[in-house]
């Protein structure tokens, strides 16, 4: 089977906020459908790739009655793995909608404005932060706080930079309720 969106999980989730697919060391992962992860295999991969030969969970004609993809969507509704599952549904809801084409597209920007935000503001200890912070916000808002936090740290040292982009994440995340950190 040819793998289309090998960034986007079979399951909904999307690789390229996650903070392995973004790390910088030979551990990296190159999403949940690239040639390695398919031969480690997880329970989505085993059954939709490598048994029924679709890409999507929802692609499969026992979508709506499938327990393992019914209690992974509860479960994302209430706390996280190492990657954030706070938009799953939406996005899920998304691509059914909208398209996987078009969410694709979305994700891509999203990837692009993190990457940024870890080249320039990255202390070493933010990276969870930043990708949980492109997969909640909006990209309008991503773009803004960008923008503001450039404005705010020009001439400032990479430490400085970074609790400058904290403190704009942490404002908006307050004044819109978004929850910016792994739901445990």
């Amino acid at each position: 089977m040819k793998i289309q969106h090998p960034e986007i999980g079979i399951c909904g989730l999307s690789c390229r906020l996650c903070p392995m697919y973004n790390a910088q060391t030979s551990s990296r992962c190159a999403g949940c459908k690239s040639h390695a992860r398919i031969a480690v295999g997880c329970p989505f991969i085993t059954c939709a790739v490598k048994k029924q030969g679709i890409e999507f969970c929802w692609e499969c004609k026992e979508n709506s009655t499938c327990e393992r993809w019914r209690k992974h969507r509860e479960a994302g509704k209430q706390c996280d793995s190492f990657k954030c599952y706070q938009k799953l549904e939406d996005d899920i809801s998304f691509i059914r909608q909208i398209g996987i084409e078009e969410f694709e597209e979305q994700q891509k920007i999203r990837e692009h404005l993190l990457k940024e935000m870890l080249r320039d503001f990255n202390d070493g200890r933010s990276k969870s932060y930043y990708c949980i912070a492109a997969t909640v916000l909006r990209i309008d808002e991503l773009q803004d706080v960008l923008h503001k936090a450039r404005e705010q740290s020009k001439n400032l040292q990479l430490q400085e930079k970074a609790k400058v982009m904290h403190s704009i994440l942490d404002l908006i995340s307050k004044e819109k309720g978004y929850l910016l950190k792994l739901r445990k």
